[in-house]
């Protein structure tokens, strides 16, 4: 069953004017139709800057500056556990907590990624095993953003390594369900996390998705 959307029609909008937008300018020949499909990029900048307060300037670079046939980003969240508490990291960025993850790279599989950043941002070993769930975000409670992205969650066991931070991270800790920190909602939120526990009492459950 499909659920019930909860992302904010604007934000939806904006979203589906950029991308037919961005593919009219790869695709099209025709000068005019180029001017137009100019307008309309400029349109959905107008949008996004209008509703959520960000320069124009600095929403073009981050929503209107691609090429190319446009598709959903893929951000990939590692689950790790230890002693019924899992595994997250605080953010350099804003100071605030996030499971181990990243953009998807090309070149690796989702469960590579998944190894990769717990490596990179947390110093530890795993194993992913299992897909737990994969989130579309305009179904969910989030905060607005100016991409169209999939949440894929893995579980993966420890199996080495020691906590270390990185670059990226300023902390590495294991979280009861309960002690959750400030969390980086931008890259999870507490609903998003209290279903991977649900994963470790239950782990029966199917795999989530939208």
């Amino acid at each position: 069953m499909i659920r019930q959307q909860v992302e904010p029609k604007w934000l939806e909008w904006a979203k589906q004017i950029q991308s037919l937008a961005q593919a009219g300018l790869t695709y099209s020949k025709d000068v005019y139709d180029l001017e137009r499909f100019e307008e309309l990029r400029r349109l959905s900048v107008e949008i996004m800057a209008e509703h959520t307060g960000v320069e124009r300037e600095r929403v073009t670079e981050l929503f209107a500056s691609g090429t190319g046939y446009q598709t959903p980003k893929v951000d990939i969240r590692a689950a790790v556990f230890r002693d019924d508490k899992i595994l997250m990291v605080r953010e350099t960025l804003d100071g605030r907590w996030s499971l181990p993850g990243g953009w998807a790279d090309v070149g690796y599989s989702p469960a590579e990624v998944a190894a990769k950043e717990v490596k990179e941002e947390a110093g530890f070993d795993v194993m992913p095993v299992r897909l737990l769930a994969v989130f579309d975000p305009k179904f969910h409670a989030v905060p607005p953003s100016p991409y169209h992205v999939y949440k894929l969650f893995f579980r993966c066991e420890l199996i080495g390594g020691e906590a270390a931070t990185s670059i990226e991270t300023s902390a590495v800790e294991f979280f009861g369900e309960e002690e959750l920190p400030p969390l980086s909602t931008e890259r999870n939120t507490e609903a998003q996390i209290r279903r991977l526990f649900g994963y470790l009492r239950q782990p029966e459950q199917p795999t989530y998705f939208e």
